[in-house]
């Protein structure tokens, strides 16, 4: 298991009063009489002595963690307290992990003066209360032999104690102990980082079975079998038309179906599909096989628009270049998992995809239309979303719902603010918005040369001075006091790595949003709100079923 951020204080914490209360552990332990004064001076006198490099930077390091224990962790669970003189629901448990701390000391000690018969005997009495303990937190999950194995543990460490104790040697030993702890504690923090990145950008093998199924049986069709009834309405201005671009079908199909099974007049909507080449078959051919309630759909291929090309496009251009490669194919290869962690957020391949970046070419998608609303692949739709068409922008180009509450969220969350291109222009205090749901006004953006100012800043982000990953910091730029804030109950976000949203917040949305790595289709989404996705998923279809996917 990878250690929490509370993991982490439980074991620095516990560490530190091992460290400082060594003596008195023994005094608990093995029945001696020393005075808690004595004891203090023993310390005292012992530090005086140490006056090495090594000692003096280890004490100091575990002077500083101690700082940033939380007191209640350390009160929780003091073993020494007064309070576990009477008893207590997991006094026995946390003795034992005690005891087990104080063998591995011992054996290192006993290693160190060839004493391998005391060694032996703590090796064998620590895998035996290893087993005892198991994975309870509490007293009551201790099996009844639990009193034995503490009495055998207390026998050898009496016996080693005996023999061995050094309160120097022993207090430099819970140093090195406690400096280890940290270190393996903070690879695991980055392990654990790289791995939920890597999960979270995987495709499951049951939707990739579903892609795969469905492509093979779409290019066997004929081309008068691959036709979409309506093409007549694609682009039609006094119909409700919505753009989704996605790799994934099943995500895609959600969107389609919460949006149509909300909708109060299902026929006047359409639905703009844009995927790529490998996932073409098999978007046409579900909802070839799946045709959307008196609705009109279309899916295209973003490799056909053959407009959208080095020269024209600045990411295009930026990914052919030597430095962008190795940065994103040849750095991105890192020889241990924590190695690599830091920076996979910001190399995710995700933000090489044309599907990610064609947001900002909509009037050159869609050319005859006016306004459409802009849907991102990991949303439910719950409301009727009508009334967006009727929203006023007040001449805005997007609609969209802000983000930001006190300092979260702003522009400096996403923005490099000490370079100057974004100081001089931009006000750090400004409201980030949310993309996943918005309405855009394609005769203003086209007045105001959207696309343009969107290639101005990808341009000059070519070194990524000025932000790092995604669209958004490229979105808060482009349409910097261009967006209009729709009410906050159209657009609910957080549901892909906030756990504490309101239940009833949830339900009053129109549009919920999984943003984040916890993505509803994954195995490491979030329980309590996979139903709201997964409602709109028909288990009992045969591709569905053969390809195994669940709930």
């Amino acid at each position: 298991m990878v250690p929490t951020k509370r993991t982490s204080d439980m074991t620095v914490g516990h560490m530190l009063i091992l460290l400082f209360l060594a003596p008195l552990l023994f005094s608990a332990v093995f029945g001696d009489q020393i005075p808690v004064t004595d004891q203090r001076s023993n310390i005292a006198s012992v530090s005086n002595k140490v006056d090495d490099e090594v000692f003096v930077q280890l004490e100091n390091a575990a002077i500083e963690h101690s700082k940033a224990v939380d007191s209640a962790v350390l009160g929780k669970y003091n073993l020494w307290r007064r309070e576990y003189d009477t008893e207590h629901t997991d006094t026995k448990v946390k003795f034992m992990r005690d005891q087990m701390i104080m063998a591995r000391i011992y054996m290192v000690l006993a290693k160190s003066k060839s004493k391998l018969d005391i060694y032996e005997e703590l090796l064998n009495q620590l895998k035996e209360n290893q087993r005892v303990v198991g994975k309870a937190n509490a007293d009551s999950d201790l099996p009844i032999r639990a009193p034995e194995a503490i009495k055998a543990m207390n026998q050898v460490l009496s016996k080693a104690k005996g023999e061995m104790y050094d309160c120097n040697t022993f207090i430099r030993k819970l140093r090195g102990m406690l400096q280890s702890a940290d270190e393996q504690v903070r690879g695991l923090k980055k392990q654990s980082t790289f791995l939920s990145q890597l999960a979270a950008k995987t495709i499951p093998n049951a939707i990739h079975c579903l892609s795969m199924r469905l492509s093979i049986d779409y290019y066997l069709l004929s081309p008068e079998q691959r036709k979409f009834p309506k093409s007549e309405n694609l682009e039609n201005p006094g119909l409700y038309h919505y753009a989704l671009f996605s790799d994934n079908v099943l995500a895609a199909s959600v969107v389609v179906n919460s949006t149509l099974m909300n909708a109060k007049e299902p026929e006047k909507h359409v639905f703009h599909l844009v995927t790529d080449k490998l996932n073409f078959g098999a978007m046409n051919m579900w909802f070839l096989l799946n045709p959307p309630r008196d609705a009109t759909i279309h899916v295209e291929n973003v490799d056909d628009f053959k407009w959208l090309n080095s020269s024209y496009c600045p990411v295009l251009r930026q990914l052919e270049s030597a430095a962008m490669k190795e940065y994103y194919f040849t750095a991105a290869h890192p020889t241990t998992l924590s190695a690599g962690s830091s920076n996979l957020k910001y190399r995710n391949p995700k933000y090489l995809s044309m599907l990610n970046h064609l947001r900002f070419y909509l009037p050159q998608v869609y050319p005859k239309l006016n306004k459409i609303l802009f849907l991102d692949d990991d949303i439910v739709v719950q409301k009727d979303l009508t009334p967006l068409w009727h929203e006023d922008l007040k001449g805005n180009v997007n609609g969209a719902v802000e983000t930001c509450g006190e300092s979260f969220h702003r522009f400096d969350k996403y923005l490099n603010f000490s370079n100057p291109h974004i100081a001089q222009n931009f006000d750090s205090n400004a409201c980030g918005w949310a993309y996943g749901m918005n309405m855009f006004d394609l005769d203003e953006w086209k007045k105001k040369d959207i696309t343009g100012i969107y290639h101005k800043w990808q341009t000059l982000n070519e070194d990524r001075a000025l932000w790092k990953l995604g669209t958004l910091p490229p979105g808060l730029l482009t349409f910097y006091k261009l967006t209009h804030p729709l009410n906050k109950s159209w657009h609910v976000l957080g549901l892909g790595y906030n756990p504490s949203i309101d239940r009833s917040e949830i339900e009053n949305a129109a549009v919920i949003h999984y943003n984040g790595n916890m993505k509803p289709w994954l195995e490491l989404a979030m329980t309590k709100y996979r139903p709201y996705w997964t409602r709109y998923i028909n288990y009992d279809h045969s591709y569905i079923r053969n390809c195994k996917l669940r709930t």
